[in-house]
């Protein structure tokens, strides 16, 4: 049954949605108590209080399937848990961050970026002790050091990993004569071609949700680069330093595209779900992102239009110099703060089981890279899922420094701004690169991070045969 609920923040500006799915049952009135109980029977056993959860998410695109599960737990589990489920916004982290310092945290939450980050703030409850030795055996090799792990402690255990490919929108693409780009080159001179056929209609070749730089360029920027064989946070696991110097045929890619108005005029303040919203109104010939987007456009913005993917371009149009990183290894943590941290994990467990995780991938909401998962399960059927499925080309990399934290503005925000008001790129290159290594020295000096140079490092080689 769901009913309406409070905002579980008074100070949390960035909830969208709140979802709470409880049992039907109602607690006892306290009516009983008064009626008096024949001679020399038992007096009734008080009813096991209920325990109460909150689980918090930003993945959107699976709300329905995740809804409907943890209805499932609350109507079958055996200790009177109840779950409540909370949508967030995309100002996600800081959503955490609030609660954590106000002492509002979740129980259970949907793990963000930069764990490391939440780990040093100490928002993991370690998942150790829980662990049973069927769950070892199983989500055993995938737990790394610095991705679902931090000093032996690990924080979450993956569900699905997320492939990128260039979205596009077939329409236009149909009526433009057009193919998708492999190279940048054709990138650029096919998303003005879209907006020389389609401008009259409000109708432009590329966007990016650029209100947020590290959503715009992680999803773009940093897998292109991952393809072309550098790492998605610019560092040179053979040299053991930062060098962004590769990324440059990529990022001017961007800015072409920008100065040669092929991008959507807005797009700068849009965040990722209205920038979706326009593409599936057919405003947009093609962007990169995650394969959640089929979920998406299921299920939040069906579109008017017919839409594809395509692997995303490589610099010179030829063979992939390296792979793009799925990233399967973080979904659920549970928070050191919970004051029910055993009903917790009680809940976690069951959201990690095989039948759970495989109608996720089979239902195309995730891609898993689970073999367990994997095993028996059906091709995801949801539309436009097929050419997000894992190639060759999607391949686990070696997990990069962890807290290099550089003064001044990150590199995806230097980028960005380049993109979108020009510059001078070798200048912008060369400082961000500085900055990251002074930045990383700093860290090595502490003892924070330690880095060994891989003269012998290929990204080719992690290509699935």
């Amino acid at each position: 049954m769901n009913k309406a609920i409070k905002k579980p923040l008074t100070v949390l500006a960035g909830i969208t949605l709140a979802i709470s799915i409880a049992g039907c049952g109602t607690a006892d009135s306290g009516q009983s108590a008064s009626r008096s109980t024949p001679s020399g029977s038992a007096a009734p056993q008080a009813k096991k209080e209920k325990t109460k959860l909150t689980y918090w998410t930003f993945q959107r695109h699976d709300a329905d399937y995740i809804k409907q599960k943890i209805q499932a737990f609350n109507e079958t589990n055996k200790d009177n848990i109840e779950v409540e489920m909370t949508m967030m916004a995309e100002n996600y982290p800081q959503s955490l961050d609030l609660a954590f310092t106000s002492d509002q945290a979740p129980d259970v939450f949907a793990t963000p970026g930069k764990q490391i980050e939440l780990y040093a703030k100490g928002y993991f409850e370690p998942f150790n002790k829980y662990l049973t030795d069927d769950m070892k055996k199983k989500f055993g090799s995938y737990v790394f050091e610095g991705n679902n792990q931090f000093d032996n402690n690990i924080i979450s255990l993956p569900n699905v990993g997320t492939t990128i490919r260039l979205i596009y929108n077939v329409d236009m693409f149909d009526k433009a004569g057009l193919k998708p780009p492999k190279s940048l080159d054709e990138m650029v001179v096919v998303a003005k071609k879209i907006t020389e056929v389609g401008k009259a209609d409000g109708i432009y070749g590329w966007s990016l949700p650029y209100k947020s730089p590290a959503s715009a360029l992680d999803r773009s920027v940093a897998k292109m680069a991952e393809m072309n064989g550098f790492h998605r946070t610019g560092f040179d696991f053979k040299a053991g330093k930062y060098d962004f110097a590769g990324w440059k045929p990529i990022i001017e890619s961007l800015r072409q595209m920008k100065a040669n108005g092929s991008v959507l005029p807005g797009s700068e303040a849009l965040d990722m779900d209205p920038m979706r919203a326009q593409f599936a109104e057919g405003k947009i010939g093609m962007y990169i992102s995650y394969s959640v987007e089929p979920g998406v456009y299921k299920n939040q913005f069906p579109p008017k239009i017919r839409w594809d993917a395509a692997l995303v371009p490589t610099i010179d149009g030829g063979e992939p110099k390296g792979a793009i990183d799925p990233g399967a290894g973080t979904w659920l943590s549970l928070s050191s703060k919970s004051k029910h941290k055993e009903e917790a994990w009680k809940f976690i467990s069951y959201m990690y089981q095989d039948e759970i995780l495989r109608g996720y991938h089979e239902q195309g909401f995730g891609l898993t890279v689970l073999p367990h998962v994997l095993q028996g399960a059906k091709e995801p059927s949801i539309p436009g899922i097929k050419n997000f499925l894992l190639t060759k080309n999607d391949a686990a990399w070696p997990v990069a420094p962890q807290g290099v934290t550089p003064e001044g503005k990150t590199w995806h925000e230097e980028f960005t701004k380049y993109i979108l008001s020009g510059g001078d790129l070798d200048k912008t290159i060369k400082d961000v690169t500085a900055r990251y290594n002074a930045a990383l020295d700093k860290a090595v000096s502490s003892g924070s991070v330690k880095v060994k140079a891989d003269p012998n490092f290929d990204p080719k080689a992690l290509q699935k045969k």
